[in-house]
């Protein structure tokens, strides 16, 4: 599941868990056990014996939070900004005439043909959820619409 800062955890919750990693080295530095580290800690065994490796490798740089995870978000503000103007614009400026309803599928289209970047539906939900769109499901249709109200 993708998240707004990437890996689901704040900045404040990779403080956390950076910290307990950080307790983890004055462990190390006292050869205190695996197994006693990982109880005092209340993490997995192997959690630990991955720390210890990366502390004996690199210190505690090693155990430094590295930021968020995820690949970012393939579009850019600019390329977000063009297509919440694109979906605002309607589906007949864009060739689907046949109704004035944006769906998922329509959308993912939208995004292949203006920027080259394939999207899953799920994909879709999610990019459009974080510039501010929300789906609606037709009364009478079984595909879910999207509402283009930013809000």
């Amino acid at each position: 599941m993708g998240y707004p800062d990437g890996g689901g955890l704040t900045a404040e919750g990779r403080a956390r868990r950076e910290a307990v990693r950080l307790q983890a080295t004055a462990m190390f530095a006292q050869d205190v056990p695996v197994p006693e580290i990982a109880g005092r800690l209340r993490v997995s065994h192997n959690a630990v014996y991955v720390w210890r490796r990366r502390w004996l490798a690199d210190g505690e740089g090693g155990l430094a939070s590295k930021g968020p995870s995820g690949n970012g978000w393939r579009l850019s503000n600019a390329q977000l900004d063009a297509l919440a103007a694109a979906l605002e614009e309607g589906p007949a400026v864009h060739g689907w005439v046949e109704d004035q309803r944006w769906t998922l599928s329509r959308v993912a289209e939208l995004i292949v043909r203006l920027f080259r970047q394939r999207y899953t539906l799920r994909g879709v939900s999610l990019l459009l959820h974080r510039i501010g769109f929300s789906p609606q499901v037709p009364k009478l249709q079984g595909e879910r619409a999207v509402h283009v109200e930013s809000g």
